[in-house]
């Protein structure tokens, strides 16, 4: 762990994809940190329907890079977090969450109400959108995970090339409901990784609506 975390501008800008690791393992208080700053991530009405599933075992790492058609990563890191997103969390009682904003004061009387009749996920369901909902926030927490390794020094790689009956029978799942979002790679990078660019804000940033750049 650095003496002293990177900054959160920083982080971001000093964080590659990397896709080659040395073999050192990672702390287990450098991990636990960064667990701790991933289970922050915001999630819609604070569902929190996403899990993370710890991979340091080599041979359910060897499986993982079976999963992923062979890419290293999986392999070579010492670390690898499956993020398991779970479309039904929703039909859950959940009373733990609402009681923890209540005490908090983060929710008012109306709000609770709300997430109580899940009406959202109602209107989610008949759209078919669940499953999606819940990969958007296991993304989310995913990022979060990038960025706090990259602020304590370690190295990730996000994974999105995999076969998710593979990686499911990897780390143990068998409920056909839930859905693999990505897998996140960490350690310390075997070599130094230049940065790949980014094309220039206006390809990408619009003002007010899509094609429109900004003055």
């Amino acid at each position: 762990m650095r003496s002293q975390p990177l900054s959160v501008p920083d982080a971001i800008r000093a964080r590659r994809t990397v896709r080659h690791y040395r073999p050192d393992p990672v702390a287990p208080a450098l991990l636990d940190d960064v667990l701790d700053l991933a289970v922050q991530a915001p999630s819609a009405w604070n569902m929190q329907d996403r899990s993370i599933v710890v991979v340091t075992d080599e041979r359910r790492r060897a499986a993982l890079s079976d999963a992923a058609f062979g890419q290293p990563q999986p392999r070579e890191a010492p670390v690898v977090l499956v993020f398991v997103a779970d479309p039904g969390a929703w039909e859950a009682p959940n009373a733990d969450i609402a009681e923890a904003a209540a005490r908090s004061g983060a929710w008012n009387a109306e709000f609770t109400a709300m997430f109580e009749t899940r009406a959202e996920y109602h209107a989610l369901r008949e759209r078919g959108l669940l499953r999606e909902n819940a990969v958007k926030n296991a993304m989310i927490a995913a990022t979060y995970v990038m960025l706090a390794a990259a602020g304590h020094g370690l190295a990730s790689a996000p994974m999105n090339g995999w076969d998710p009956d593979l990686v499911k029978s990897a780390v143990g799942i068998t409920d056909p409901d839930l859905a693999i979002a990505v897998l996140v790679t960490l350690g310390y990078a075997k070599d130094p990784v230049p940065h790949p660019g980014r094309r220039p804000r206006a390809r990408t940033v619009y003002a007010e609506e899509y094609g429109r750049v900004p003055a």
